[in-house]
């Protein structure tokens, strides 16, 4: 197959103008002919086009994207996509969303998911920020996964880490009573931040206790970097909460129960 699908431009670029300060920036590296026809030939099979709400006027229906209704699991900035092929293998009854700025990624992704044959992933190639506000309604997501974000290590830069106090409000408005929210870092200062975050964010209990750490869990595979930085002695924390089934959504609704119990994969 050759030409262009009938989707917006790949890769993805930030809108150009006044914007509130961003997570990332597109450092999109070598975007290889093969990753190039991922997008062209399977982007119609995997890929969801981002619309501002105004413009589409309704929430996506997940339900009807996936074909069934199942517990739902979003993960942030997804990379090469290991640790999402992985679980969406490894757990077919769930439903998995993955949110990827960097095209090469995405690309890689996509070939790997056309290689597996699965038939429950879809992914966004755009701001996870706005995928969450305009795409994703409150209370539907069962867990949401944050592996290594750009940890901004200079001080001066730490204003662009993902994990802000109104970020981390978006996020628990997305996420079911019960819901589960899963970071991962290999930088201390950034956990320290998280946990400086998230602790306090309304609706979110550390299931370690207060500044506590989880091992590694099953479902999140060692990357081949994690696996070089310990045998280096560098650490890794891995920090899982758990959506308060009392807590109050951000416009004062309660969320409705879903009925689709948090268990591990």
């Amino acid at each position: 197959m050759t030409g262009t699908a009938p989707n917006p431009p790949k890769p993805y670029t930030a809108t150009t103008g006044p914007r509130a300060i961003r997570s990332f920036v597109l450092r999109q590296g070598r975007f290889t002919p093969a990753q190039q026809r991922a997008f062209d030939e399977l982007w119609p099979r995997f890929g969801l086009d981002y619309r501002p709400l105004e413009s589409r006027g309704a929430l996506r229906d997940f339900n009807e994207i996936f074909g069934r209704v199942a517990p739902r699991v979003l993960e942030i900035g997804f990379g090469n996509g290991d640790a999402l092929r992985f679980a969406a293998t490894q757990d077919p009854s769930r439903d998995y969303i993955g949110i990827e700025v960097h095209a090469p990624g995405v690309g890689r992704l996509l070939n790997a998911l056309d290689s597996d044959g699965v038939r429950n992933v879809r992914l966004y190639h755009h701001d996870a920020v706005e995928v969450l506000r305009d795409e994703i309604a409150e209370g539907s997501l069962d867990e949401v996964r944050i592996y290594f974000p750009d940890p901004w290590h200079k001080k001066r830069h730490n204003k662009r880490r993902l994990i802000q106090p109104e970020f981390a409000a978006l996020l628990v408005s997305r996420l079911r009573p019960g819901g589960r929210l899963h970071a991962a870092t290999d930088w201390q200062d950034y956990a320290e931040q998280m946990w400086d975050v998230l602790d306090a964010t309304p609706g979110l209990v550390n299931r370690a206790g207060p500044r506590g750490q989880v091992p590694r869990p099953d479902w999140r595979p060692q990357t081949h970097f994690e696996t070089r930085g310990r045998k280096l002695g560098h650490g890794v924390w891995d920090l899982v909460y758990d959506r308060s089934r009392e807590a109050e959504m951000g416009n004062g609704d309660r969320v409705r129960e879903s009925g689709i119990e948090n268990r591990e994969p």
